[in-house]
């Protein structure tokens, strides 16, 4: 991997918390209450912008800042994504938001944002709200991850008159913002490898991915996965998103790669690298431990949660602590990669989705 001098990595890091130094006024991500948006304008012609390049449209988003005052953010919307942009895979498909910095009020919700992701329901609601969890789950074990915040969007077609019901969502923390607010900054080069990377923070975060049950990731090809460097260390450092395909979230569109040999996002799969001593574990099991309360609770007690589904819950992560707490299950489950003749070692290439 190509290095940076350390002079040349201080000023790009410098610009990234410059920039992020604005965005870092914004309330946007810090608050849990859900965000109540509308978005107006051709969304008729928005939501079937679903081949080839995606087009812009003109849009205006608004919002009630706690004095209940409307404000009103002129912006510009396109469809992205792969697979759910496809129209026969997702009734809405994700969006890009993107807003003109010298044309947001301040003290707006959105001051210093730029491009932000929304999520949609792709198929129901409930899907989103799943998804939304997983963000916050990683939220809790590390802060370099993305941050989310759940809205409620209506849909206003100024073309036709009609609008929407409100439908959840969830905005995303842009790439930079998040890498800026860890002193980092983004990389894109492929075919890293996993044993390349932190250490430290790869075995958390493939950790992370065998609790929720989500296979759909690689390091090499930063499939759902953004790489970054921190000044004073230049291993990359792995951050997830996308969670969609876990079994955490359960969408019924999503499948295990074939090439994994997986009968449904319900089997776990640890995808990490092998590593022979399972002592290397030790540190990560006990931050999982150190969280477990944390961790019951983002489930147990959301209010939109149907009360099956947190049962279900209840017991996926009781069967995960009991694997990470038995040295025997532990060993089976995370040694599997070093097994020859399993499949621990295919790789998902998977699709760009940005």
């Amino acid at each position: 991997m190509r290095s940076f001098s350390q002079c040349q990595l201080y000023c790009l890091l410098l610009l990234q918390c410059l920039i992020y130094s604005a965005s870092a006024q914004s309330a946007l991500f810090e608050s849990d209450s859900i965000l109540e948006l509308e978005l107006s304008g051709d969304t008729r012609s928005l939501f079937n912008d679903r081949e080839g390049e995606a087009t812009y449209f003109k849009m205006e988003l608004t919002y009630k800042n706690q004095e209940g005052k409307k404000i009103i953010h002129p912006l510009k919307v396109k469809t992205r994504g792969n697979f759910r942009r496809a129209k026969n895979n997702c009734f809405y498909p994700p969006l890009w938001l993107n807003f003109p910095k010298s044309k947001i009020p301040e003290g707006s919700v959105f001051a210093g944002q730029d491009k932000i992701k929304l999520v949609t329901p792709c198929r129901d609601q409930k899907y989103v709200i799943r998804e939304y969890l997983a963000y916050r789950l990683y939220n809790l074990l590390s802060p370099q991850s993305f941050q989310a915040r759940l809205v409620k969007v209506t849909y206003k077609d100024t073309t036709k008159g009609k609008t929407s019901e409100a439908l959840y969502g969830v905005l995303l923390e842009g790439k930079d913002e998040m890498a800026a607010r860890n002193g980092a900054k983004i990389i894109k080069r492929k075919k890293i490898r996993p044993n390349k990377t932190d250490k430290s923070l790869f075995l958390k975060m493939a950790t992370f991915q065998y609790l929720i049950g989500n296979t759909d990731w690689s390091i090499e090809y930063q499939h759902n996965v953004k790489l970054m460097v921190q000044e004073g260390n230049l291993r990359p450092l792995p951050v997830p998103y996308d969670f969609d395909h876990a079994g955490l979230v359960n969408a019924p569109y999503a499948h295990p790669a074939p090439a994994l040999q997986l009968g449904s996002i319900q089997e776990r799969r640890y995808r990490g690298y092998c590593v022979e001593d399972m002592s290397t574990f030790q540190e990560t099991f006990a931050l999982f431990n150190a969280k477990k309360e944390a961790i019951y609770k983002l489930f147990q007690e959301n209010p939109f949660l149907e009360k099956r589904y947190k049962k279900s819950i209840n017991k996926s992560l009781n069967e995960f602590y009991k694997t990470i707490n038995s040295p025997k299950a532990s060993k089976r489950a995370f040694l599997y990669p070093c097994d020859k003749t399993g499949t621990g070692k295919v790789i998902i290439r998977g699709l760009n989705v940005d």
